[in-house]
């Protein structure tokens, strides 16, 4: 297992065993990892899920709940997605240093810092992101510049 493997494992552990189960953060952790982890081996359908949820999320307000049922309403559609450039930088925070802030509110706010961190580097997809939510969930559009 690689000390990556375990760091994940440790979000893991700290988001599924968080108090607030109605706003469910791990979904936001999960989306976050796995569109800074991704390559060309990554399923696209897990990549544009992942943004996805990151959109939701940090556009749209989206709890991690509200998040989950939107990738289940996906699921339901057989779907070709688009498949556009990784970008070589994912964010400067990484899944290190969310494990490295105190748990509780500090390490809440550390998760959000590193979605956001990691939704800026895929700028060049967020009008795509945002035109996929439109249609398959039916969520407005967001004035991107």
């Amino acid at each position: 297992m690689t000390a990556q493997d375990e760091d994940y494992n440790a979000l893991l552990f700290y988001t599924l065993g968080h108090p607030d189960r109605e706003y469910f953060i791990h979904q936001h952790g999960v989306d976050a990892y796995k569109a800074q982890t991704a390559n060309e081996d990554t399923k696209l359908i897990g990549l544009v899920f992942a943004l996805i949820g990151l959109y939701l999320f940090l556009e749209k307000g989206y709890s991690g709940k509200e998040v989950q049922r939107a990738h289940m309403k996906m699921a339901e559609h057989k779907k070709a997605w688009p498949r556009l450039p990784l970008p070589v930088e994912r964010g400067n925070i990484t899944i290190t240093n969310v494990l490295n802030a105190a748990a509780g509110r500090e390490r809440d706010i550390m998760i959000r810092d590193w979605c956001a961190s990691v939704w800026n580097a895929y700028a060049d997809w967020h009008p795509t992101i945002a035109a996929l939510a439109e249609s398959e969930l039916q969520v407005p559009k967001i004035s991107i510049p």
